[in-house]
């Protein structure tokens, strides 16, 4: 199997570009981190790459709520050639911050204020190792998995899922719950973890399943299979589909 090429986005203040790279190349793919700044002035480099991710962290300080202005950014410079590469079915990902800024731009369900990562409903940060439950078949990072949990950290002050009653029965009617919560950390409507977009090759989700990719990263491991939880599944699913695209 051939490597693809992972085009690995990071902002000024992201702190986990590193991590998923390293989880990609685990996977079998072949990062390359390059700033947001660098591609919107080069918007090429996505002509070149057969899956985009977005990394997670505090992208721009997370000011004026966070993801936005990576999504500002992303949807004024480089909005048409997104449509495009997930018109061509190259999988994206969007982790955290990612996942704010894929729901802004409207390459995830919800932009125009029909869904939004709101304020963790305890009001504080929350850092922690929770379980996640894959539920969507459509999408193509998470189909395949079963009932398999996944566990890996959280680390957000804004990722509780909100949305309309509409915008929630679309999600459910679509397959489009991508991930769920077993015991919800933020107050997300519904366990909601991660959602797909309607063709199932966008996913966004809070929780980090590249900070648990190796055995040894999992707090319970000598208790726990840590492998069979591992989130290097979905980089498999995701560089699997990549390389039939």
């Amino acid at each position: 199997m051939s490597r693809p090429s992972a085009l690995v986005v990071s902002a000024p203040g992201t702190n986990r570009d590193h991590d998923v790279s390293f989880a990609l190349e685990l996977a079998g793919a072949a990062p390359r981190r390059t700033l947001l700044s660098e591609l919107l002035v080069e918007p090429s480099l996505l002509d070149s790459a057969q899956m985009l991710v977005l990394a997670g962290g505090f992208s721009y300080g997370d000011a004026l709520g966070a993801g936005r202005l990576s999504a500002l950014e992303l949807e004024r410079c480089v909005g048409e050639e997104l449509v495009d590469f997930v018109a061509q079915g190259k999988p994206v990902i969007g982790i955290c911050n990612g996942f704010q800024a894929l729901v802004r731009t409207g390459l995830l369900p919800g932009a125009g204020g029909h869904a939004a990562l709101a304020h963790n409903a305890g009001g504080s940060f929350d850092c922690r190792w929770v379980e996640l439950t894959p539920v969507s078949r459509r999408c193509v990072w998470t189909a395949g998995l079963g009932d398999a949990p996944i566990d890996c950290p959280i680390a957000h002050g804004e990722g509780r899922f909100v949305c309309d009653d509409e915008t929630l029965a679309k999600l459910r009617a679509n397959d489009q719950i991508a991930l769920t919560y077993a015991s919800n950390p933020n107050g997300s409507v519904a366990d909601i973890a991660g959602i797909c977009d309607a063709s199932g090759v966008v996913l966004g989700l809070m929780p980090h399943p590249e900070n648990h990719v190796i055995e040894r990263q999992h707090p319970n491991r000598h208790r726990v299979d840590s492998a069979a939880r591992s989130g290097l599944r979905l980089f498999h699913n995701g560089v699997r589909h990549a390389n039939g695209v």
